[in-house]
C-alpha cells in the first residue's frame, strides 16, 4: 500500500510549550512498510505583540512560489510516484529520489543555480520539501541517485506523472504536440560519454557538445507528458522511434487517467524533420493519428504546391481563422493515403522575405568578390563553381539568382543576375506556405490548421527550458549520463509543476509573470525586542496581499506553512504602529 506523501502539519505541546510539527510518511520497498518523518516548524504559542519601530529586519523567506509548485507536487503525490517507478530501496540517512528530484524542480523554477547551492535554497524556503534537514539534500547526493537510475525508471514514472495530471487537473490530450531541441553544455571534448554529443546546436554554435530533449506536450496548459534525453547528434526519427513503446503506454494510461469506455484517437502534431512512412505506419498502430508539415522539398510538397497555386484553389477559412488562406486536396503519399493542406501564412511570408533580403545581400558581395577573382585569374574552375554554390545555397536564392560560368581562350568569367520574375514566382507560389500532411480525413480545413498550430504549445515549453527562461535546463554542471538524464528529467518536472500551477490559478498572465506574482508572497524576518527575560524571538511578519495573491494563498493552502498569511487577508488588520509579531 502507497501512502499519501502530503505533508501533515499538526501542533504538539512539548515541555509546556506548543510547537507546530510537520509530518511525512515514506514508503520503503525493502522493507514493505512506510517509515516516518518529522520535522518541527517553530513555536505555535500566540505570537508576542511588539512595537516595530523596535525590532530589526533579518531578511525574507520564500513562501508563495515554493508553496504553489509544492501544492501540485502533492496533488500529483509525486514523490511517491518516482520512488514506486525507481524502485529504489530506503535510503539510510538521506532523501529518496522522488524528494531530490522534487528539491531540484523547485529550485530551477523559483532560484536556478547549481546543486552546491540547494542546501542554501531550500533554508530560504517556509514550505519545506521533505522532513529531512536541507543539507541533506547535496550534489554528492543527486550523483549517487541518479547513478542508480534507469532510462525504463525514468519512463514509467513519467507515465504515471501524466496519468496523475490528466486525472487531476483535466487536461485535454486528444492533440498532443511533439518537437526536439538541445541544450549547450560545457563538458570536455576528451570526457567520456553517450549524451553530450556534437551536433545541429540550435544555440549555432560549433564548439560546444549538446544534449537532445524530445517533449510531449498536452493541448491544455504546455503540460509536458513525455520526453526523453537523447544524444545531441541523434535525428528527430529515431527519437520518435524509440519513444514508440513509451507513446503506447501513455495512450493506456490517459485513457485511464479520463475513463474511457473506449480507446482515444488522438492526434500527434509534429515537424517534417521526423518524416518516413514506416513511423506513419508505427504510430498508427500506437493509436495515433497525426499531423505533419512536410519538407517543401518532398515530392507530395511540390504537388500540392502546384494545386495551391492554380487558380481558386486557395480559399479563406471562417470563423477565428478568417485571415487565413488554405487548399487541400487528398493524394497518396507514398504507399499512404493522405490529405494534404497548404496554409499560407503572412508572418512566415514576411520573415521568409526578411530572411531573403539579408541573405541577397550577402550574397551579392560574395558574387562580386568571385567575379573580380575570375577575371583577374586567381581561381580555378573547380574552386569558383563550388564557391558560387555554396554562396546560393541559403534561403531559396539559388532559385532566382542566375549564375553562369564563361572559360574563354582559357579565362574564366563570372556572369550573375537576379531574375526579379523568378523571384516574384517564388514568393507567389511558395514562400509563406506550409504543406500539412494527415490522416484525419474527415476534419474540416480549418480543424487540421487549428490543430498544427498546437505546435506553439512544445516550442512555448521550450523557451520557458532555455537560458534566461522560467525554468532554464542550463547552466549543467552535470558530467555523466545519467547525471544528465535526472537533471534533464528534474528540469521537465519543474516546467510541467510551473504550467499545472498556472493552470491551477485560471490566470492569463504569462507563466514568468505569474510566478512572479507568486514570488512577491514572502516572509519577512524580524528579531522582536520585548521587555520580557530571555532570548529575543525571530518571527515572520506576512506582506501586504493583492487580490491575485489572496487567491493564491487559499487555492495552494499557503497559510498551512504560514498561518499568519491569513491572518493578513482579514480586513479587520492592525494599525501601522502596532501589530502581532508572528
Amino acid at each position: 500500500m502507497w501512502l499519501d506523501e502530503r505533508m501533515n502539519i499538526f501542533e504538539r505541546v512539548v515541555g509546556g510549550r506548543r510547537y507546530r510539527i510537520a509530518s511525512q510518511s515514506v514508503w520503503d520497498p525493502e522493507q514493505q512498510r512506510p517509515f516516518a518523518r518529522q520535522a518541527v516548524l517553530g513555536s505555535a504559542d500566540e505570537p508576542p505583540v511588539a512595537d516595530l519601530g523596535l525590532t530589526r529586519t533579518l531578511g525574507t523567506r520564500r513562501v508563495g512560489d515554493v508553496g504553489a509548485l509544492i501544492w501540485v507536487a502533492e496533488q500529483l503525490d509525486l514523490i511517491k510516484l518516482i520512488d514506486k517507478a525507481c524502485g529504489i530501496g530506503r535510503p539510510t540517512e538521506g532523501p529518496t529520489v522522488g524528494e531530490m528530484v522534487l528539491a531540484v524542480a523547485v529550485q530551477r523554477a523559483c532560484a536556478p543555480a547549481a546543486k552546491c547551492h540547494l542546501a542554501a535554497f531550500l533554508n530560504s524556503c517556509v514550505p519545506r520539501v521533505s522532513c529531512l534537514p536541507a543539507s541533506a539534500l547535496t550534489g554528492q547526493t543527486f550523483h549517487r541517485l541518479a547513478a542508480q537510475v534507469t532510462d525504463e525508471h525514468l519512463e514509467t514514472a513519467q507515465i504515471e506523472i501524466a496519468r496523475a495530471a490528466a486525472a487531476r487537473f483535466e487536461l485535454s490530450t486528444d492533440l498532443l504536440a511533439f518537437d526536439t531541441t538541445n541544450f549547450d553544455t560545457h563538458i570536455a571534448t576528451t570526457t567520456p560519454g553517450k549524451l553530450a554529443r556534437r551536433g545541429h546546436a540550435k544555440s549555432k554554435r560549433s564548439d560546444l557538445r549538446v544534449v537532445g530533449l524530445a517533449v510531449l506536450v498536452s493541448e491544455t496548459g504546455h503540460v509536458p507528458l513525455l520526453h526523453r534525453t537523447y544524444p545531441g547528434n541523434g535525428s528527430d526519427q529515431a527519437v520518435l522511434s524509440s519513444c514508440l513503446a513509451g507513446l503506447g503506454k501513455l495512450h493506456d494510461a490517459l485513457d485511464n487517467a479520463e475513463r474511457r469506455s473506449r480507446p482515444a484517437c488522438r492526434t500527434l502534431v509534429r515537424d517534417g524533420g521526423s518524416w518516413s512512412e514506416q513511423l506513419e505506419l508505427d504510430l498508427g498502430s500506437e493509436g495515433y493519428h497525426t499531423i505533419i508539415s512536410l519538407p517543401l522539398s518532398h515530392t507530395a510538397s511540390q504537388l500540392a504546391l502546384e494545386h495551391a497555386a492554380s487558380r481558386g484553389a486557395m480559399k479563406r477559412l471562417g470563423g477565428k481563422l478568417g485571415d487565413v488562406r488554405a487548399a487541400r486536396l487528398r493524394i497518396p503519399v507514398g504507399d499512404l493515403d493522405r490529405t494534404l493542406v497548404v496554409v499560407e501564412s503572412e508572418e512566415l511570408l514576411r520573415g521568409q522575405k526578411r530572411g531573403i533580403a539579408v541573405a541577397l545581400r550577402k550574397a551579392k558581395a560574395e558574387l562580386q568578390k568571385l567575379e573580380r577573382g575570375a577575371a583577374s585569374g586567381r581561381i580555378k574552375r573547380d574552386a569558383l563553381e563550388a564557391r558560387v554554390q555554396k554562396a546560393l545555397k541559403y534561403e531559396h536564392l539559388s532559385d532566382f539568382v542566375i549564375t553562369e560560368v564563361r572559360e574563354l581562350a582559357g579565362k574564366l568569367s563570372l556572369h550573375w543576375h537576379v531574375d526579379q520574375a523568378a523571384r516574384r514566382l517564388l514568393e507567389r507560389t511558395r514562400l509563406g506556405r506550409r504543406v500539412l500532411c494527415t490522416d484525419r480525413h474527415i476534419w474540416s480545413t480549418g480543424r487540421i490548421v487549428h490543430a498544427f498550430r498546437g505546435q506553439w504549445n512544445v516550442e512555448e515549453l521550450f523557451r520557458r527550458a532555455k537560458k534566461g527562461g522560467v525554468v532554464p535546463w542550463g547552466p549543467s554542471h552535470q558530467w555523466v549520463d545519467s547525471s544528465l538524464r535526472l537533471h534533464t528529467f528534474a528540469t521537465v518536472i519543474g516546467l510541467e509543476l510551473v504550467s499545472l500551477a498556472r493552470l491551477t490559478l485560471g490566470t492569463r498572465k504569462s507563466a514568468r509573470n505569474a510566478m512572479k506574482a507568486l514570488s512577491e508572497i514572502k516572509a519577512t524576518l524580524v528579531r522582536v525586542r520585548t521587555k520580557g527575560p530571555g532570548r529575543h524571538a525571530t518571527v515572520m511578519l506576512a506582506p501586504d496581499l493583492s487580490s491575485e495573491q489572496r487567491k493564491a494563498v487559499k487555492t495552494f493552502d499557503l497559510g498551512r506553512w504560514m498561518p499568519v498569511l491569513l491572518s493578513s487577508m482579514s480586513k479587520g488588520a492592525s494599525g501601522p504602529g502596532v501589530r502581532p509579531a508572528a
